[in-house]
């Protein structure tokens, strides 16, 4: 099985590594920095996007590899239009219940939860040791970031980025491409758009 990751980076690189605990043989990464960019750890770079939409007959699953959720967006996007075949990476020390759902694109990484009636969207990274309690509803391309806990019946809206260690209390939304400071306490409805940090959590930027 070969998988293609666009996006030579050190989140590329957990994706690499949890690809291959999950049985794919061969990683081939891509990235729009090459030739400068040639390795990722010992991963070899085989060029940029357009290769990558050139050869996509050659891999039976692609993943973005890339932390910024808009840039994520656009690639997988493109990705999708020309036909690419776009798989989930769910590491298998993660715990996802048959319950959930996770769309195409989206990574789960070592420890993370994932609790019944949770709907995970597409392109999202739900990161080391993350927490997805029963019922929330994560848009697309979302990150969420190591140790940050939903609690039950969160809803974020699309290209939200929740900090490391932070905690959003029940059913609390957060609003499109907001930003959730690392360690933050989110204990009221987050605008769109906005930056909020501390506990309690208060906008500190539009």
């Amino acid at each position: 099985m070969r998988i293609a990751i666009l996006g030579a980076s050190g989140h590329g690189k957990v994706i690499a590594d949890a690809a291959e605990q999950l049985g794919w043989q061969h990683v081939t990464f891509f990235d729009d920095a090459w030739p400068d960019v040639k390795k990722n750890g010992p991963w070899t770079v085989n060029g940029k996007t357009e290769a990558l939409l050139a050869r996509l007959s050659d891999f039976e699953g692609v993943v973005v590899g890339i932390g910024n959720n808009r840039i994520r967006e656009e690639k997988q996007r493109k990705l999708a239009r020309a036909g690419a075949k776009l798989v989930s990476i769910v590491h298998p020390t993660a715990t996802v219940s048959s319950h959930a759902s996770i769309g195409p694109g989206t990574v789960v990484f070592a420890n993370a939860v994932i609790n019944p009636c949770a709907n995970v969207g597409g392109g999202v990274i739900l990161n080391t040791g993350a927490v997805v309690e029963h019922d929330c509803v994560v848009g697309n391309f979302v990150h969420i970031s190591p140790n940050a806990v939903l609690a039950g019946g969160v809803k974020l809206g699309q290209q939200v980025w929740v900090g490391a260690c932070a905690s959003i209390k029940q059913l609390i939304s957060v609003g499109e491409a907001s930003i959730v400071g690392m360690g933050a306490v989110v204990t009221k409805d987050v605008e769109s758009g906005v930056t909020v940090v501390g506990n309690p959590a208060r906008i500190l930027r539009q």
